[in-house]
This record gives structure tokens, sequence and C-alpha cells, in this order.
């Protein structure tokens, strides 16, 4: 829509808006959500250099932030997605490596399975290990293994929240700017099969590694902060010092490729679209690029915040934002390119209200518990689902122009399959 170069500009675009209403809230939510990324990146950096230092957390995460924030501002898109693409082979490599060093000196994979099978429902498909833990969810020792209790089962909601991950994908704009990347339609076939083989790999072997670190060094996952450092501590305990420094850079390459997307996408929503779209259009690229600059850091000085206590779990914190981006522009994305009856007013309650329902059901409705303990990611999408169709509906259809480049546009993609 328009040669957009970003996901708010895209939206703005879409609907040819005047008053730039829906590139606003779109780049807000993209700045709210990616501090809260930003935070879970730099929560890793210090957890990857407190262990292998030895030195004091916050330290070690103040020190991996300026790493972060100086390594981003030295390129633009095409550098980060140049960077992508090596720190990924860096990050191949690890956890192969990881992963068959681990096995062997497991014994082999049917060792592992063996001692994994000790623990009730560990293995079972719709099982699920409960560890007997203390008050402050420390798991409870006894002889230096961690004890668990009777196996617990995979309940409805769990398995609808597992599900619903899946929803994520559809507003994330670290991935969708590289689509918005591909040249040819036709380049989408190879692209699809090389980014499926990549996933299956890497989630295969951190699934797996993690299996490898409970089967080996069960006493160092007493806490789900603790358990989060398996990958350093198998790395660091069984390679030669060496190897082991190559597997910590590939920590390192997935930190950076990661914050460097996250920074590089919030700074550009408030730079390109909220101060060169709305607030002072005739500014010039090197305004543009101070603005930039200044985003970078301030939200940094969030994500470091965010990041400042030791024992946060990166998990729970990823989890958030992914429901926040999967809510907010998941539906407005799919709709405003299978839909040709979607208004821009429909595109604003959808913001809103997917945005809002994540922080609703997150503090409010899901402590609860119970029926209501689903993953926020759920609700939020279905909320601003319903929100997009109904305004939709009820406010004046689209004009012709729009709806002219939106037939233009399916026509031409047809075309050039």
């Amino acid at each position: 829509a328009g040669n957009a170069i970003t996901i708010p500009e895209y939206f703005s675009n879409r609907f040819q808006e005047n008053r730039k209403v829906v590139l606003l809230l779109a780049s807000l939510m993209i700045v709210i959500f990616f501090s809260v990324y930003a935070g879970s990146c730099f929560v890793t950096v210090g957890k990857l250099f407190g262990t292998l230092f030895g030195m004091e957390y916050r330290l070690m995460m103040i020190v991996g932030a300026v790493i972060v924030i100086l390594y981003t501002l030295l390129g633009g898109f095409l550098a980060e997605s140049t960077s992508d693409f090596l720190q990924g082979i860096i990050m191949f490599i690890s956890l192969l490596s990881v992963l068959v060093v681990g096995v062997v000196a497991a014994g082999g994979v049917g060792n592992v399975l063996e001692n994994l099978g000790e623990i009730p429902g560990f293995v079972d498909f719709f099982g699920i290990a409960s560890p007997v833990t203390d008050g402050d969810g420390v798991q409870t020792v006894a002889g230096g293994i961690p004890l668990f209790g009777d196996a617990g089962v995979y309940g409805f909601i769990t398995i609808v929240s597992t599900m619903s991950w899946g929803l994520g994908y559809f507003g994330m704009p670290q991935v969708l700017l590289r689509f918005m990347a591909i040249r040819r339609v036709n380049e989408l076939t190879r692209a699809r099969r090389v980014a499926v083989v990549w996933v299956f790999i890497s989630l295969f072997a951190a699934v797996a590694i993690g299996l490898l670190g409970r089967a080996l060094y069960p006493d160092m996952l007493l806490t789900a902060g603790a358990a989060e450092n398996i990958f350093i501590r198998v790395s660091t305990m069984l390679l030669h010092p060496l190897v082991a420094g190559f597997a910590m850079a590939g920590i390192l390459a997935a930190t950076m490729s990661s914050s460097d997307s996250y920074l590089l996408i919030a700074s550009s929503a408030i730079a390109k679209n909220i101060f060169g779209g709305i607030l002072k259009r005739d500014a010039t690229d090197r305004q543009v690029m101070t603005v930039r600059r200044v985003t970078l850091l301030l939200i940094t000085l969030v994500g470091v915040f965010i990041a400042l206590d030791e024992n946060s779990v990166i998990f729970t914190i990823v989890s958030f934002a992914w429901a926040g981006f999967g809510a907010t522009f998941g539906p407005l994305m799919i709709l405003s390119l299978f839909w040709r009856r979607i208004t821009r007013s429909g595109a604003i309650a959808g913001i809103l209200a997917g945005g809002g329902m994540v922080f609703f059901w997150k503090l409010v409705i899901r402590p609860l518990g119970g029926a209501w303990n689903v993953y926020e990611l759920l609700p939020a999408f279905l909320v601003s689902c319903a929100a997009i169709f109904i305004v939709s509906l009820v406010s004046r259809p689209p004009e012709t122009a729009i709806t002219d480049v939106f037939d233009r546009v399916r026509e031409a993609g047809r075309s050039d399959r």
C-alpha cells in the first residue's frame, strides 16, 4: 500500500487517511510492546554475562544493553538483515553442537528418555510433571534430586492457550517486515520453505537441549528463571572452552538479532511515522535520523528498567509482548489484506480493542484462575476481530478510491504468481 516501509505506514496507506489516527495508534502500540520485548533481550544478556563472568546481574545487564544500542546505531534495515543472516548461522551451529555433545554425555537418547520417564507425567503426551515447590516457587530437593508429585493432566484451557500462540505471527512487525521486503510474489514459496526448515530444526534442538538439561543437571532447574540458563550450563560444562565460547556467541547472536529488530522498528515508528508523518511532515532525513537515535536511547532505558529484576522470567515477558502484537495487529493485518469492506473506523476499533484487552485480561481477568486462566492473546484476538467486523459494518463503506486500489493489488498479486 503506497510503498510503505513500516507496518503503521501500511495501515495508514491502506485506508488513505488524511488524519493519521491509525498511523499514530499503530506506532504507539509498537513502542509500548517493543519496549517490553527489549526488556526481555536485556534480561537474556544479563543472565548470559552474569553466569559467564560471575558478576552482578544488573551491571552485566546494563553492559549488554550498551552493546546492543551501539550495535543497533551502526546500521539500518539492510545491515540488520545481513547481520541477522550471519547470526542465524551461528545460532544454528551452536544449537546442533550443544545438542550432539549433550546426547553423547548423557549416554545416548535411550538413557535420556529413561531418566525423563522416571518423572511422573514428564514424557506423557497429555501429561504434565508437577514439581514440589516451596512458597517462593523454588522446587524442593531431596538428596540432590528435585521432587515431583503425581502427574498432572493438560486441561482444555492449557491446550487452547498453547495453541493460541500461533495467532501471534499474524501481528509480529519483525516478521511482517520480512514479507514486505520480498521483491516478488513468487519468492514467497522459497522463503516459506527456508523458514519452515529453520524453525523446525531450531525449535527441535532447543526443546531437546531443555530435556537434556533436565536429565543431566536436574538440580540446576529449580526455578523458572534458573531453567532458562540451562543452555549456558550445558555448554560451559561439556564443551571445550573455545567451542563453548562459540556457543555463547550463539546466545548473544540470538539476543542481538532480536533486539536490534525491536529497537529499529520501534524507533522508526516514532521518527518516521509520528515525527516525520504527523508532527513535521517536511522533516529532512537528517532530522528523522536524529529523532530515531534519541528514540533508540529512550526505548533502551525503558527496556533496562523492565529488566532490572534479576528473577525476571524471559518467557513471561515475551509472552505478554507477543500477545500485544498478535491481538493489536494480527486481525487488522489479515482483514486489511482479504476483506474489501473493512473501514478506517473498524481499524481504529480493532487496534484499541485488541491492545486494551491484552492488558485487561492479563492484569484483571487471568488472575481469577480456573476457566479464566487462558492466555490473553486468544480473547484479545477475538475481541479485536469482533470490533473490526462490527464497526466496519455499521460505519460508512470505504470510498471507491480505496476499494479500487484493493482490487488492483489483489489482481496484481494473482498475475504475479
